[in-house]
C-alpha cells in the first residue's frame, strides 16, 4: 500500500488564491447584511445562488453538511432528456429536458460531462415491443434535434460485442438512444465556485439553528459551525429555503403550524466492480414505467434505481437489504450473473428525491419543482431534476423578481439579461488539457501517468494545471493516493484549500471517487484526515 509519508508538515501553507478560513468566513456573514441568505447547499440552492450573485445581489449559502453531501451526490449522475416521459405526452417537456442537457454538455461544462450511449434491450415478453421502443428512441432523438445521432435498432449480437455481460437469451431487439453523465458532486462543487466567483459567501458544515424575525418577516438565520461549535447569525432581506428533504422542517422554524408541502420517494444505487469494459449503458424496462439503469462510471458498474415513498428521518436514509436484492434482480433481466456477483459491489448509496405532496405512486409523480412561501416571507423551493439544474435558478429567480416591493433592490440585474450560457470554471477540452499535462510534465523527473492525467482533465478540466503545478512543487504531492487508482494527494491538499473539504468524507466520497470505488482504506482515511487537520 502507498501511503502518504511526513503527512504533518505536508501541504501546511496553502497555496496563493486559497480560501479564507472558516473564522474569517463566519465573521464575514455575520457583519454583513445580505440581499439574499441561501439555506442549502444541495444543487437547487447552489444554482440559485450562483444566479442570484450573477445578478449583483449580495449572496450567502450554507449547508448543515457538505455541498451536495445529501441528494445531490446520491442521483444516477445523468443529464437526459427522460426518455420514459414521452409515454405520457409530455413532448414539451422532453425537449426542454434536452435544451437543458445539451447546454450543460457542451457550452457550460463539457469538461465535467460526456455523452454515453444507451441500449435498450427488448426482450420476449418484455412489457414494450421491438417497433414501439424503436419509434420510441427515434422521436427522442428527434427532439434533441439528432445532436446524439439518430435513435435506431441494433441487433442483439452487435449489442453483445459492445456489453459483454448483456443477456441475449430470448433478446429480439436492441433500441439505441444517446443522453449524457457526469460527476453529480464535481459538478455541484464547480457550481458553488462559479458562484463565489461572481461574489457570493459560503460556508459548509453550518448548521442552521433558528430563524431570524423582524416585525413578523424572517431576515436571517441562527447557525453553528458542525467543525468548531461556534455559534453565529446572517443577517438577510430575503431567505431561501432550499433544503430539499429537510425543505418542511425548516417551513416550521417558520410557521410551527405549516402543513407538508412535500413527500418522499427513495432511490438507491449499487456500485460494483466491472468484470469486462462496456462501451455503452443499459436501460432495462422493468414494467409500463420504470426502468432499471446499468451505467459505466468511474471505471465502475452503477446499478439502479428504486423508487419508493420514505416517511423516515432523511439523515438516516440508506440503502437496505430489500434494497440491494431488488436492484440485483432488476439488472439480471439483462445481466449475466457473473457481474452481478455481491462480492463485486463496493458501495451502495441512496438519495431523496424531493415531489410535490399528493396521493399515488411516487414512480409516476412528476419531477416537477414546488415552491412556497411562508407566513413570514420565506421562500421555499425543493424538487426538480438534475439535468435542468440551471432552469431550476432562473427559475426560483424570477420568483423573487415576482414579489411585492421590489425587494431585490435597484442594482438587480435580472435573470433574463444574464449570459444564457455561462460557462464553469475550468472549461475545457479534456483531451487538450491531458495532452498538455503529460507534454508539459515536470523536468527533471518522472512525467505525470497517462492514467493520472486523463483523470485529472475529466475532473477540474483547466484547473488541473494548479493541481499538477502543486504537485511539481512538491514531490510528495505528485504520488498516488491508491496504486490502484489515478488519483494523487494533490487533490487532497486542493480539496482543502480551494474546494471547502473539511472531512475525510467530503475528500473520499465527493472531491473524489475513492471511496465509491471501495479504494479508501481506513490507513489512507487517516492520512487524508491529517492533512486536513493543517
Amino acid at each position: 500500500m502507498t501511503t502518504l509519508q511526513s503527512v504533518p508538515a505536508l501541504g501546511t501553507h496553502p497555496a496563493s488564491g486559497s480560501l479564507p478560513s472558516r473564522a474569517e468566513t463566519r465573521d464575514q456573514l455575520s457583519k454583513a447584511t445580505y440581499d439574499l441568505l441561501v439555506i442549502g447547499g444541495g444543487i437547487l440552492g447552489i444554482s440559485t445562488a450562483w444566479h442570484a450573485a450573477q445578478s449583483g445581489l449580495r449572496v450567502a449559502l450554507v449547508d448543515a453538511g457538505d455541498f451536495a453531501g445529501a441528494t445531490s451526490s446520491a442521483s444516477s449522475k445523468l443529464l437526459h432528456g427522460g426518455l420514459r416521459y414521452l409515454q405520457t405526452g409530455a413532448v414539451k417537456l422532453v425537449a426542454e429536458n434536452h435544451f437543458e442537457r445539451r447546454a450543460v454538455s457542451r457550452q457550460v461544462a463539457p469538461h465535467l460531462a460526456n455523452p454515453l450511449t444507451f441500449y435498450l434491450p427488448v426482450y420476449k415478453g418484455g412489457p414494450h415491443g421491438a417497433a414501439k421502443l424503436g419509434a420510441g428512441v427515434f422521436a427522442y432523438s428527434a427532439l434533441s434535434a439528432f445532436g446524439d445521432g439518430v435513435g435506431h435498432l441494433l441487433s442483439p449480437a452487435k449489442a453483445a460485442q459492445d456489453v459483454p455481460e448483456l443477456r441475449t437469451d430470448n433478446l429480439k431487439a436492441v433500441a439505441v438512444y444517446g443522453d449524457d453523465q457526469m460527476n453529480d458532486a464535481r459538478m455541484a462543487l464547480m457550481t458553488v465556485r462559479a458562484a463565489v466567483d461572481a461574489g457570493a459567501t459560503v460556508l459548509n458544515h453550518a448548521e442552521v439553528t433558528g430563524l431570524r424575525f423582524t416585525r413578523g418577516r424572517v431576515t436571517g438565520a441562527e447557525l453553528k459551525d458542525r467543525t468548531s461549535g461556534d455559534e453565529f447569525g446572517v443577517s438577510a432581506r430575503l431567505v431561501l429555503n432550499a433544503t430539499g428533504p429537510w425543505v418542511d422542517h425548516l417551513r416550521r422554524m417558520e410557521d410551527p403550524n405549516a402543513a407538508p408541502s412535500i413527500r418522499l420517494s427513495k432511490g438507491a444505487h449499487l456500485v460494483l466492480k466491472r468484470t469486462s469494459p462496456w462501451k455503452a449503458a443499459l436501460a432495462t424496462p422493468i414494467d409500463k414505467y420504470r426502468i432499471t439503469f446499468a451505467l459505466p462510471w468511474e471505471d465502475m458498474l452503477l446499478l439502479g434505481t428504486t423508487d419508493e415513498e420514505y416517511e423516515g428521518d432523511p439523515g438516516q436514509v440508506e440503502v437496505t437489504e430489500k434494497d440491494t436484492a431488488q436492484i440485483l434482480d432488476e439488472a439480471a433481466f439483462s445481466i449475466r450473473d457473473q457481474q452481478l456477483s455481491r462480492d463485486l459491489i463496493t458501495y451502495s448509496f441512496a438519495g431523496l428525491r424531493v415531489l410535490p405532496g399528493g396521493p399515488g405512486d411516487t414512480s409516476k409523480a412528476k419531477r416537477e419543482t414546488v415552491v412556497t412561501e411562508g407566513r413570514g416571507g420565506m421562500l421555499s423551493v425543493a424538487g426538480g431534476k438534475w439535468t435542468t439544474f440551471r432552469h431550476i435558478g432562473r427559475t426560483v429567480m424570477k420568483k423573487l423578481e415576482q414579489l411585492p416591493g421590489h425587494p431585490l433592490g435597484e442594482d438587480y440585474e435580472p435573470v433574463s439579461a444574464l449570459p444564457k450560457r455561462l460557462p464553469l470554471p475550468g472549461i475545457a477540452n479534456p483531451n487538450a488539457v491531458a495532452h498538455r499535462l503529460l507534454v508539459d510534465g515536470p523536468a527533471p523527473g518522472p512525467r505525470m501517468a497517462a492514467d493520472t492525467a486523463k483523470h485529472l482533465a475529466t475532473h477540474y478540466g483547466s484547473l488541473s494545471f494548479d493541481i499538477a503545478r502543486m504537485a511539481n512543487e512538491n514531490p510528495e504531492l505528485a504520488r498516488r493516493i491508491h496504486p490502484d487508482a489515478p488519483e494523487i494527494w494533490a487533490q487532497v491538499a486542493y480539496a482543502r484549500d480551494h474546494e471547502w473539504a473539511e472531512t475525510a468524507d467530503d475528500v473520499l466520497r465527493r472531491r473524489t471517487t475513492l471511496t465509491v470505488r471501495g479504494l479508501a482504506t481506513d490507513e489512507i482515511r487517516a492520512d487524508v484526515e491529517k492533512m486536513l487537520d493543517k
